[in-house]
């Protein structure tokens, strides 16, 4: 920590040097190495005025007070680089402790892309396997006798009321559903 003193209209004395040196001593543990300190002590008029600025590794705290003590001055003025300090310090290990919170988070909850074996993306999709299924005339009650019976979601029938090709198929809910073409 190194400490310069100004003295603008006012007399320095020792007893001043050792109350601000006392004062920072309170502010030095929450900034980081290397400090430098200076201090302006100033008289206007009837007014003492007591000017801190601190650089340290991470940034600059700077605080201007005037009252008609030069004690009272110097308080106040380190007051007040106090509280900055303590809130840059507070903003520091807030952001260093949100990012250690996100690499652990990373850590903790593993996640594994497995990509499809599937065609690249963009490709268009392709036929996979063909099957050829008669078209028999038939009831909707014989479609629906023979699809309990069918291994396969549904049955092609041709309808011979009408002579339409008609799809009966086993929905999802436990029902059936038909499917009719129009022309």
């Amino acid at each position: 920590m190194n400490i310069e003193y100004v003295a603008r209209h006012y007399e320095l004395d020792e007893a001043i040097r050792s109350y601000t040196e006392d004062k920072l001593e309170k502010v030095i543990k929450f900034v980081e190495e290397p400090v430098e300190i200076r201090v302006t002590l100033e008289t206007r008029k009837h007014q003492q005025i007591a000017d801190l600025h601190l650089s340290h590794r991470f940034g600059v705290l700077q605080a201007t007070e005037e009252t008609e003590a030069m004690q009272d001055s110097v308080n106040l003025a380190v007051d007040k680089i106090e509280k900055q300090a303590r809130r840059s310090r507070k903003k520091f290990l807030g952001q260093r402790r949100r990012a250690d919170r996100s690499v652990q988070e990373e850590s903790r909850w593993p996640m594994d892309v497995i990509e499809a074996p599937s065609e690249p993306a963009g490709s268009a999709p392709r036929i996979v396997k063909s099957s050829h299924l008669p078209i028999e005339p038939m009831s909707l009650d014989a479609a629906f006798q023979q699809l309990a019976g069918l291994k396969n979601d549904f049955i092609i029938f041709r309808d011979p009321a009408n002579d339409q090709v008609n799809i009966l198929y086993k929905r999802r809910d436990g029902n059936f559903g038909l499917l009719v073409p129009e022309f």
